[in-house]
């Protein structure tokens, strides 16, 4: 039923939208998915005339290809922002996008029909429907495959371990406030969850160091550690590499952040921006294995730099010009954001490995705070790129996403609280 309008005339996209939004508040998820499926899987048969006239339009319009897949996802979004917020209601929103690849039971009798059907295929081939699917599978975590058969599934299933993706992901660029709003709950509780998880693993860690120190193998049953389990993909062994590497002392006794917060000092007081870069280089290919750096990479990171922002060299090195030569640095690194072009990127995990090539982005990150969204966006594209995958093709991948995970939550996440020194 259409609600009464006594004002000015809607368009028949916002009729549509308020009929869902009366609805979903009503009836149960069941019901509601298949309303959905009878609109518009298989276009006959809604029981609402007026509702079936206003899709008539909306598919008959001479911008239906451009505008259909806009108004499906919203009213999908309308009925996912509230079960949402529900656990009980959030698996239905996996059977809601299921029906999008559904064959329709009924045969075609008009030519609205048949229009539809074809819209409803382009919307599976969408960047919108394709965030849908990944939502669903973040929502639907608790289902996800157990670990000894990830291997032979396809990466996109690990999305919900990776909060930091979640924006990039899980939304596409038409998605209003409300959309945004819902995912970013999500994203914070899955960084709160991980972040607790990893610093209970951390604590349990160093109970145990403590203990073998003191000699105390067989603890006292009073102080008996209850095991935690490692949290991340990573090996016991990498993981506490990991955490070695970003929080402990890497040179001379300072960890990353004290060489980070050093370098911020002593470039502030740069001549210029030329100098401000020459420093740059000096402070990120100090971290570089030597031989590594000696074949080719130490000389391409120093022609980009020297090409990077040319005109401005002479200028006083400032927060826009820091900004703008990190996000460069990271296109180089990384992936450019055209697309996923990672020769150097993939150079670099291959002989360095995960865990110093995140070393190696986390010390542009703690110079420049502002640029971790962005490079957020450049592992978006990446796991886009190789989402269908599997596990086993793409490690060193999985591997990097896994660290980048320990580095964002030991260095941003502020419920995580770590300051300093770490040792075990």
């Amino acid at each position: 039923m259409i609600p009464h309008d006594y004002g000015r005339p809607t368009s028949p996209e916002e009729q549509l939208y308020s009929h869902w939004i009366e609805l979903v508040a009503q009836e149960a998820p069941q019901q509601m998915i298949e309303r959905f499926r009878c609109l518009f899987v298989e276009g006959i048969g809604y029981p609402d005339r007026d509702v079936w006239h206003l899709l008539c339009q909306i598919v008959s319009s001479p911008l239906a290809e451009q505008r259909f897949r806009f108004v499906l996802n919203r009213c999908c979004y309308i009925l996912i922002n509230r079960w949402q917020t529900q656990i009980r209601f959030q698996p239905a929103i996996a059977d809601l996008v299921d029906l999008f690849e559904q064959t329709p039971t009924s045969q075609i009798r008009t030519a609205i029909t048949k229009r539809l059907r074809e819209l409803i295929r382009q919307f599976t081939k969408t960047e919108q429907y394709l965030a849908l699917r990944r939502l669903a599978q973040v929502l639907a975590q608790q289902n996800a495959a157990p670990p000894e058969s990830l291997n032979t599934q396809p990466l996109g299933i690990l999305i919900p371990r990776y909060p930091y993706l979640y924006r990039h992901c899980l939304l596409s660029e038409d998605e209003g406030i409300e959309q945004r709003h819902a995912i970013q709950q999500i994203q914070a509780q899955a960084q709160r969850k991980f972040d607790v998880d990893l610093s209970r693993y951390i604590t349990y860690q160093q109970r145990r160091s403590r203990d073998r120190a003191t000699g105390l193998l067989v603890p006292q049953p009073e102080r008996i550690i209850h095991s935690v389990t490692n949290p991340t993909l990573l090996t016991d062994y990498e993981l506490n590499t990991a955490l070695r590497e970003f929080m402990g002392p890497v040179t001379q006794g300072r960890t990353c952040r004290d060489l980070a917060q050093n370098f911020v000092v002593y470039s502030s007081q740069a001549r210029n921006y030329r100098t401000f870069k020459e420093d740059l280089y000096e402070y990120l290919t100090a971290s570089v294995d030597a031989d590594y750096g000696s074949h080719q990479f130490n000389q391409k990171l120093r022609s980009h730099l020297s090409a990077c922002l040319a005109p401005a060299e002479g200028e006083s090195p400032n927060e826009l010009l820091r900004i703008r030569t990190v996000r460069r640095l990271l296109d180089f690194l990384v992936a450019s954001p055209q697309k996923p072009h990672h020769l150097v990127f993939l150079d670099l995990t291959t002989n360095l490995g995960a865990t110093a090539t995140v070393s190696l982005l986390l010390k542009l990150l703690l110079i420049c705070r502002q640029a971790k969204p962005y490079l957020e966006r450049r592992f978006s594209l990446l796991f886009k790129h190789y989402e269908t995958c599997t596990r086993a093709t793409v490690e060193w991948l999985v591997k990097t996403l896994e660290n980048l995970n320990v580095a964002f939550s030991t260095h941003f996440s502020p419920s995580f609280g770590m300051t300093g020194r770490f040792v075990f």
